[in-house]
């Protein structure tokens, strides 16, 4: 991998179309930000996401099919088997879309999402993802580092953690009644990983914007946990002092820790975790799974002297 040593990241940087997009009302939503010249992204008519810097934190391993990552996803709200995000999901509407940021910080905002995607230059970066299921993928998304968003409201002392919430409305999502867990999708970061350079606001993957399924128009992705860490849709981010709830330890704490970090020695209850396969690449063959899923000299230190076990 290409990902630069602890010393050298800091909190500053950062299937057919039609299938997973509604062009019209995206172009529609999107024309007012087209017209300033200021803005660190472009949109063209095709739906791609111009001007992307190309992230030195990227892994260097081949990419997961665009097929595979728009037609294989775990997104509950819109069904449960694996191809049912894709068929499900094409009518979800994101525009328009706003991501409000409370709790303990000196100036809460609500944002809309193509203000968001002004803060900062939107970059490409290749990361791996490890699902608890027991598959792993490699991702070209776009986006930047969350701490970008997050240092809009200036966080207090009183801040220790981070709690998101995705979007979640019956109408649109009536499969969420089947689910077997708690709606809307919940989850939540230390404060001191949510601001690691690593963790991405994402917006796009393969140089477009997010197609529904994966987590239309903004989700966030922490690549050294397991998949469902890392929440999809998202509408509010609160600062709060106490560990936050979250949707799957809700579920099953044995099954599923806060922390969640990819750790190949710790199973889960129904399966091992000490390999993976990954999607597209030697079919039914199971490879060795990394600490941190690869990115233990980036956020190892983050937990040194905590029992990893224990935290899970």
């Amino acid at each position: 991998m290409i990902i630069p040593k602890p010393s050298d990241l800091h909190y500053s940087d950062v299937t057919p179309r039609e299938i997973y997009m509604n062009r019209r009302r995206f172009l529609a939503a999107g024309s007012a930000a087209l017209g300033a010249l200021a803005v660190p992204f472009s949109l063209a008519a095709d739906n791609k996401l111009g001007n992307l810097v190309k992230s030195p934190f990227s892994t260097t391993e081949k990419l997961t099919s665009l097929q595979t990552i728009t037609s294989f996803n775990n997104y509950y709200e819109f069904g449960t088997a694996k191809e049912d995000p894709a068929k499900n999901a094409t009518k979800f509407q994101t525009r328009p879309w706003t991501v409000s940021i409370e709790g303990e910080v000196a100036k809460p905002k609500t944002l809309d999402i193509d203000a968001i995607m002004k803060l900062a230059p939107l970059e490409e970066r290749i990361y791996r993802h490890r699902c608890v299921e027991g598959w792993s993928i490699v991702v070209p998304w776009i986006g930047f580092s969350l701490s970008t968003l997050l240092k809009q409201v200036e966080p207090t002392s009183k801040a220790k953690y981070v709690a998101f919430e995705t979007y979640y409305d019956p109408k649109q999502m009536p499969l969420g009644k089947y689910a077997g867990i708690k709606l809307p999708y919940i989850e939540g970061l230390r404060l001191d990983e949510a601001m690691h350079p690593l963790t991405l606001l994402s917006v796009g993957l393969y140089g477009e914007v997010l197609p529904n399924q994966n987590g239309a128009p903004i989700r966030i992705t922490v690549p050294w946990k397991y998949g469902y860490k890392s929440i999809k849709s998202l509408v509010k981010i609160r600062f709060v002092e106490k560990e936050p709830p979250t949707t799957w330890e809700g579920y099953s704490s044995e099954e599923y820790g806060f922390y969640s970090n990819v750790n190949p020695k710790v199973d889960h209850p129904r399966w091992s975790q000490a390999k993976e396969q990954r999607l597209d690449v030697d079919f039914g063959k199971r490879t060795a799974t990394l600490m941190f899923n690869g990115y233990g000299d980036q956020v190892a230190s983050l937990y040194t002297g905590m029992d990893l076990r224990k935290f899970h």
